[in-house]
Parts: C-alpha cells; sequence; structure tokens
C-alpha cells in the first residue's frame, strides 16, 4: 500500500500536471530532496511518469493497474537472497575475499546468524584507501554497528524494501526476525536472507513480464 504521503502526491499530481517536483515539495512544505523516495516509488510503479524540463504527470489508475497491485501485494520473504554472513574476528581483508568469492556488495557480520553489523564495499573501499593493515584489522572495525543498521522483515512489502533502499541510499537490507523489543537491551536481529538492488530490479522485470 502507499504511505499517505504518497496518496497525497499522486492526488497532487494528478490534479496539477505537469508539476516539478519543487512545486510538489513547496505544496508539501517539505525539501525536494525529502520526496525523492516517494517519487521513485511512484514512478517505478508506472502511477506517474516524468520528462525532462516539464516535470511529472499522472499516467496510472492505482485501482485499475494490475502490474501496480502485483507488485504491492508482493512480500519480502518471496524475493530474498541468502545472506554472506562472517564473524566478528574476521579480518576486513578476508571479508573482501568473501564479497568477491560469493559475488555479493554486502556482508553482515554476527555470530549463529545473530547480526552485530554490516560491512559495504564502500565501507572497504574507504579503509583500504588509509594506511591500515587489512589482514590484520578485524571487520567489526570496520562495519557499521548493529544499532545503526536499518532491515527489514520477511512479512514486509518488497516495496518497502525498495523504498527503504532508495531513501536510506543503500546496496542491501538484511532480513531479520526480531527478537525482544527495543526497551529490550538483549533484543537481537537473526539473519534469515537479504535483500538488494538486484532483488527488486528482478522483481519489477518478473512481474513486468508476467512472471508474477
Amino acid at each position: 500500500m502507499l504511505s499517505e504521503r504518497q496518496e497525497t502526491i499522486l492526488q497532487i499530481v494528478k490534479e496539477n500536471s505537469p508539476i516539478t517536483g519543487q512545486h510538489i515539495a513547496n505544496r508539501l512544505h517539505v525539501t525536494r530532496a525529502a520526496l525523492r523516495s516517494d517519487l521513485a516509488i511512484l514512478t517505478m510503479l508506472g502511477l506517474i511518469d516524468a520528462r525532462p524540463k516539464l516535470g511529472y504527470f499522472f499516467t496510472g489508475n492505482k485501482e485499475k493497474d494490475l502490474l501496480s497491485r502485483a507488485i504491492t501485494d508482493i512480500t519480502i520473504d518471496s524475493c530474498l537472497s541468502q545472506p554472506v554472513i562472517v564473524g566478528e574476528h574476521t579480518s576486513a581483508y578476508d571479508a573482501i575475499i568473501a564479497m568477491f568469492t560469493e559475488d555479493v556488495g554486502t556482508v553482515f557480520v554476527g555470530t549463529d546468524n545473530i547480526l552485530a553489523g554490516v560491512v559495504s564495499r564502500k565501507d572497504l573501499l574507504k579503509t583500504a584507501m588509509g594506511s591500515n593493515d587489512l589482514r590484520a584489522l578485524p571487520v567489526r572495525m570496520v562495519m557499521t554497528p548493529v544499532s545503526k543498521v536499518i532491515y527489514a522483515q520477511p512479512e514486509e512489502k518488497a516495496i518497502v524494501a525498495a523504498q527503504r533502499l532508495i531513501e536510506y541510499e543503500i546496496d542491501c537490507l538484511p532480513i531479520v526476525e526480531v527478537k525482544g523489543t527495543d526497551e529490550d537491551d538483549k533484543k537481537e536481529l537473526k539473519v534469515l536472507g537479504r535483500i538488494s538492488k538486484t532483488n527488486i530490479t528482478r522483481l519489477f522485470v518478473e512481474c513486468g513480464l508476467g512472471r508474477r
């Protein structure tokens, strides 16, 4: 389902086509950057379209657009991939090897599938550009700690995962089972899989070809 803001944007575009992203932002009293992920989702769903120098146009009827309905009905657990997990004491060098071996852009750090952090290609590249000994540097010194990791759960919609990838400008999300609550010091995130921009692209292609 679309968020309340996305519904509002859709209505604004429908009533005022063509309209620029800046004019939409002005109506909602937010910055243009704040709307980037919402506009991207609406465009991917085929509900609006953008034309250079003109702005956004309304192109679809949400109730009749079968492709949009197909995409928004798909849950994450039906399109995730296997996670690549390394231990906290793994060296940054071995984490790079794992990335190349498994052909992924992000590896998760943890023990017994309990997430401790996430390491991306960008993290390792920045570390490699310094004067660090990658063979001696534990990956936990490079990773984004679990407290700052953006994740999703398997029962959530795939479109929600796509929106988080865009909004936070990341390439991959860990898909987790949450054990405990935010108020619980023993809260744990058990890794079940991952979803990346590649997964989302494949999903949209399959929907467009009628394979889902």
